[in-house]
């Protein structure tokens, strides 16, 4: 027992600050919420922390702020583009930096060490190098201010990380599987779709939080690739809009951020398991 309780005693302080920071962490985000939820006379009258006073008092709280935002000022039309952006261009460059990853790790080719270094290297090239040269590209090939544009770039600057990634993971699986597999007369794809993509889900889940997290919250791409067209414009282009038109309305605001970092947080929370372990494994072999 005095073991146990020594190690309790050891434990407690770092736990209390776990939970201190976590605390600190979410107040942010908690005056957020509330903020969305109160009409615009109480806002400007006083702080958000007020409610703790009577927290069930739900007269004080009211849903126009999210029927304003959404219906009337087009942020459920931002919502609709910003996931119709985030999907494709989360799924297209796991797609493919999956194949390349795999014959990265497992397949002889000519240059192959050549290629995985350059795509390595182009993690160091500034993202702001390639938008005007990029932009008079898609502007020529009438790609500016579409989707497919924007599907395009999010996956060119995606895949070299997403390929890193990929690779570190699928070249720490056990040699011997490979070798049974190709004993047995399974072709390289067949190793492919029936053992490599099974054994990655928790790489791939990790990195769908990764490249799901960064389209969603971009700002730069989009605004250089579609304009402020409200008609393809994602949700980081209108809130950005909102801050010079509705700058004084601040419960106008809180309520449209709250509306685009809902979602993240339900993917960030649904796959969460497999984050820590998709991102660690690989790193560690042997």
């Amino acid at each position: 027992m005095k073991p146990r309780y020594s190690q309790f005693l050891l434990s407690t302080p770092m736990h209390l600050f776990i939970v201190l920071v976590a605390i600190i962490w979410v107040f942010p985000t908690v005056g957020l919420l509330i903020t969305s939820f109160r009409p615009s006379s109480a806002v400007a009258s006083s702080g958000w922390w007020t409610i703790l006073s009577h927290p069930f008092n739900f007269t004080q709280f009211t849903l126009e702020n999210y029927q304003e935002v959404i219906t009337k000022i087009g942020i459920g039309r931002a919502f609709i583009n910003t996931l119709t952006i985030t999907m494709p261009a989360c799924i297209l460059p796991i797609i493919i930096a999956s194949f390349a990853a795999y014959a990265f790790a497992w397949m002889e080719f000519w240059g192959r060490r050549f290629f995985f270094m350059l795509f390595v290297g182009l993690l160091v090239v500034p993202l702001q190098m390639t938008l005007i040269p990029i932009l008079r590209i898609f502007n020529k090939l009438g790609l500016s201010g579409s989707f497919l544009g924007i599907w395009l770039a999010h996956t060119g600057y995606g895949l070299p990380l997403v390929i890193y990634l990929m690779y570190n993971y699928i070249s720490g699986l056990p040699s011997e599987i490979f070798e049974s597999s190709t004993i047995d007369g399974a072709t390289p794809f067949q190793i492919f779709k029936s053992i490599v993509l099974p054994l990655s889900v928790p790489a791939i889940a990790s990195i769908a939080i990764f490249q799901f997290i960064w389209v969603w919250n971009d700002l730069l791409v989009a605004l250089v690739y579609l304009g402020g067209t409200p008609d393809v414009a994602p949700l980081t282009v209108r809130i950005s809009a909102l801050v010079g038109s509705y700058g004084q309305n601040w419960e106008l605001l809180t309520a449209a951020a709250f509306v685009s970092m809902a979602l993240p947080l339900i993917i960030f929370l649904s796959l969460q398991r497999y984050f820590v372990r998709g991102i660690l494994a690989g790193s560690v072999k042997g």
